[in-house]
């Protein structure tokens, strides 16, 4: 199985769209295995965001990520990288297709709602940078067999 970091960002928890996206990633088959409701410090999001360190973009990404809680999520499926991202749509929302996140939530870069690790190294490395392997539950559903070949 497949681990994988999901934020919703500020902009999706002030939207009330925390239920949403995880609604939507369980109908996909996902297993929520870690979930944290925390306001970010710049440290962290420093961190999380560290390949973006000399881009133009980054004191306004951290000024965004840290100005309001996130809830940060771990899932694990088949494929889980590629299911989430899928399912969250591209990064700009505008170019996201009508049934994902975004493209049914979102209208900007900036205020896209939610974060999708984009590779199994970026998944391991966000996935420790917000959860302890003892944070982390290892749970089998009944539906699992349904689901997962």
């Amino acid at each position: 199985m497949e681990r994988t970091l999901v934020l919703v960002k500020p902009d999706g928890v002030q939207r009330g769209l925390i239920g949403e996206v995880i609604t939507r990633l369980e109908r996909r088959g996902l297993r929520l295995v870690g979930m944290k409701f925390i306001q970010m410090s710049e440290e962290l999001a420093r961190r999380h965001y560290a390949e973006h360190t000399e881009k133009p973009f980054f004191p306004g990404l951290i000024s965004y990520i840290t100005s309001g809680p996130v809830v940060a999520m771990v899932w694990e499926g088949s494929r889980a990288i590629e299911v989430v991202r899928s399912t969250m749509g591209k990064t700009a929302p505008a170019e996201s297709t009508p049934g994902t996140i975004r493209g049914d939530f979102a209208l900007e870069v900036g205020r896209n709602i939610v974060h999708g690790s984009a590779n199994p190294e970026d998944a391991s490395r966000e996935v420790d940078i917000f959860f302890g392997e003892a944070e982390l539950i290892d749970w089998n559903r009944s539906t699992d067999p349904w689901i997962f070949e």
